[in-house]
């Protein structure tokens, strides 16, 4: 069984950073992508980044730029670097897993199988 664990969640004023981590056990084969998707008050889930098993990344619109995905496969871990943070991006944050994917799946929440309980992510003006 695949187990996600995200750490890193806080507080921080706008303009800030903040740097998401995701500890992924329960699999050995890395022919996995995985992705970073956000949940604000009152909308629906979104997502913010993904990458795959290649080292392929997507973004959203909203983060390009300012996010950038990257992951250690040797401590089987997902990172989130935000710089220049603004407090639209205040949500829980989650991290997913699913199966080898193209590109164009890497933000779509249908094709990931494993999520993380998420961290909250709170940006003040």
């Amino acid at each position: 069984q695949v187990q996600l664990v995200e750490s890193g969640g806080g507080s921080v004023q706008a303009g800030g950073s903040l740097r998401l981590s995701c500890a992924a056990s329960g699999y050995t084969d890395s022919n996995y992508c995985m992705g970073w998707f956000r949940q604000a008050p009152g909308k629906e889930r979104e997502g913010v980044a993904g990458i795959d098993s290649d080292g392929i990344t997507r973004y959203a619109d909203a983060v390009k730029g300012r996010f950038t995905i990257s992951k250690d496969n040797a401590k089987n871990t997902l990172y989130l670097q935000m710089n220049s943070l603004k407090s639209e991006d205040t949500a829980m944050y989650y991290c997913a897993a699913g199966p080898r994917a193209g590109w164009w799946l890497l933000l779509t929440q249908r094709w990931y199988k494993y999520w993380g309980q998420g961290t909250q992510v709170t940006v003040s003006s």
